[in-house]
């Protein structure tokens, strides 16, 4: 009877290593495959105009919320058991960006969420930048060799052992640049203006948080303490019976349609730099997405 039990002990130490050994791997591979891209040669402005509208860009696209105002970075998140969320110093400053960091390496990081060597940046919310224009990037590039250096050291995200679990199992997308097309070709510009085509590029910012069918719920992997973000479709969970001068009180007072205020998860005062253009745009295109009830990301 002991030798049984003695041998289911082992059996089950032995599955549990096993499983703990290919989680390991399979994660582990996902973080040191390199990927090989097409560069693209981007001509980076630098006049006043472009630098003032790639920070526009860097606001309201939530690069300011991650990598803090001077972009010298932060930690955003951590939680040992699933990982920490860091973001770099993307200045020239003392812990920032290599020497030999080039505006391609900017543009690689952006729209690909990969290192100089090819690998994977993790927690790079890959899916909300990959289709930006080559127009919008460049101004973003512009503004970033603009920012002075800030002398902070870069503090390493990391995968915790559960992280690594739901990561490997598609449960957590820690590495986004798995999640797009690398080989997609970039559009050059798109045409500004309150139209729902236009809403359609600005709300890509929207997919990392309210998911890619706009109707939110949790945030898959984040600590329970983060609000699940809302759904933003014309579902009855969502915005249906929201007017446009309800929708413009989320940005421009940090209100929600019944007057309460909007958790602070939710980067009301960096979208708040949208123009009228921008929240007209947005506003025209959220109402021609099909309706979700919340929860379905």
């Amino acid at each position: 009877m002991i030798r049984t039990i003695q041998r289911i002990l082992i059996a089950l130490v032995a599955l549990v290593l096993a499983f703990a050994i290919f989680i390991f791997a399979r994660s582990e591979y996902a973080l040191r495959k390199r990927v090989t891209i097409s560069e693209t040669a981007l001509a980076i402005p630098t006049d006043a105009e472009a630098i003032a509208r790639g920070e526009h860009i860097a606001i309201t696209r939530g690069c300011t919320d991650c990598h803090t105002a001077d972009l010298g970075g932060k930690v955003n998140m951590e939680a040992p058991a699933i990982g920490r969320m860091a973001a770099s110093n993307l200045t020239r400053g003392k812990g920032g960006v290599p020497a030999d960091f080039t505006n391609a390496d900017y543009e690689r990081a952006i729209r690909h969420g990969l290192k100089q060597d090819g690998t994977s940046l993790l927690f790079m919310p890959t899916r909300d930048f990959a289709a930006l224009t080559d127009a919008d990037v460049a101004d973003l590039i512009a503004y970033m060799n603009s920012k002075p250096p800030v002398d902070r050291e870069s503090v390493p995200s990391y995968i915790g052992p559960i992280g690594r679990a739901l990561f490997a199992f598609g449960v957590l997308p820690m590495v986004e640049s798995r999640l797009v097309d690398q080989t997609a070709p970039h559009t050059a510009r798109v045409e500004a203006g309150a139209t729902a085509d236009y809403g359609r590029y600005l709300a890509r910012a929207c997919v990392g948080c309210h998911g890619e069918h706009l109707s939110g719920g949790p945030i898959p992997g984040v600590p329970p303490t983060f609000k699940a973000p809302a759904n933003i479709t014309p579902d009855a969970t969502g915005l249906a019976g929201w007017t446009k001068d309800d929708f413009y009180r989320v940005f421009r007072e940090g209100k929600k349609r019944d007057g309460s205020a909007l958790d602070s998860f939710m980067p009301w005062q960096a979208l708040g730099h949208f123009s009228d253009m921008e929240i007209d745009a947005l506003w025209a295109y959220l109402q021609t997405v099909p309706p979700k009830p919340f929860g379905q990301r």
